[in-house]
């Protein structure tokens, strides 16, 4: 791993931190490490979940490295063809439609453009609480593809996400929260315990069950209520239909019924 991404595993838990002084920006080779972890999370069976942060307490990620890009070592033109972000799309995880295990993002500070970006490619949002998003992109005469048109405005009301994209307007941690968009809003100080005691959840659960949440809502969303219920009978969801028939699913009713923890091995 480069030394600008930092990767730690604590059991079932990889922790993944983005450490590039000043702002957390991201150019290629950065997105490719953090490309590269979130595959040791995909392929290691003993990984259950990661939480993602970042270095500091001001700037969770200023998004793309805008000096790469005004000295042409990035590429804006179709950008997604011409330089290789890595597995996953931009940072891995904007585009990253295999990646069953849950990410916390645990935001340590202001997530703007590519960052807040990278954050919403996550599946969990634990925010201090002065963190604040934004999408500056409109002035750089550029716009934020790289998930935020796609992604913002399912998360919040769509008048607010145009604020967002036309105005520039920074929403805060609080207000992200009453929308939805973050889960929860801590102190910095506390941000890491937080993330930590919901990775330790998640990594004592049913590890296909916790995938298979994943793998359903990626295959249905969007799609009308009878449509989802067809597609969750008929298409070919291998992670759901393989929790449905594992020994994990027995254990898990079993250790009910028998009054005692269960012993889940991801089988």
């Amino acid at each position: 791993m480069s030394d600008e991404v930092k990767v730690v595993r604590d059991g079932h838990v990889l922790e993944i931190t983005l450490d590039r002084p000043k702002v957390n920006a991201i150019d290629v080779p950065t997105s490719r490490a953090l490309a590269a972890a979130f595959q040791e999370l995909h392929k290691d069976k003993d990984l259950r979940c990661a939480i993602l942060t970042a270095a500091g307490d001001r700037i969770f990620s200023a998004g793309w490295d805008l000096k790469a890009l005004n000295a042409g070592e990035m590429q804006l033109d179709n950008w997604w063809e011409s330089d290789d972000y890595g597995t996953g799309g931009f940072t891995g995880l904007t585009e990253n439609w295999f990646l069953n295990k849950p990410v916390i993002a645990a935001l340590n500070g202001h997530a703007i453009g590519g960052g807040f970006e990278m954050a919403m490619g996550c599946d969990l949002l634990i925010a201090a609480d002065h963190v604040e998003f934004g999408l500056p992109e409109m002035p750089l005469g550029i716009v934020p593809d790289a998930g935020a048109l796609q992604r913002l405005p399912r998360r919040i009301p769509h008048n607010i996400a145009m604020e967002m994209f036309l105005l520039g307007r920074r929403m805060g941690a609080e207000e992200a929260a009453r929308y939805g968009l973050v889960n929860k809003v801590v102190p910095k100080e506390k941000l890491m315990e937080a993330a930590r005691e919901w990775a330790a959840s998640i990594a004592w659960s049913a590890p296909l069950a916790m995938q298979a949440v994943k793998e359903v809502q990626r295959e249905i969303e969007c799609v009308p209520l009878e449509r989802a219920f067809h597609k969750m009978r008929n298409d070919p969801m291998p992670t759901y239909r393989k929790m449905l028939k594992s020994d994990d699913a027995a254990e898990g009713v079993a250790a009910f019924v028998e009054k005692r923890e269960p012993n889940f091995k991801g089988e």
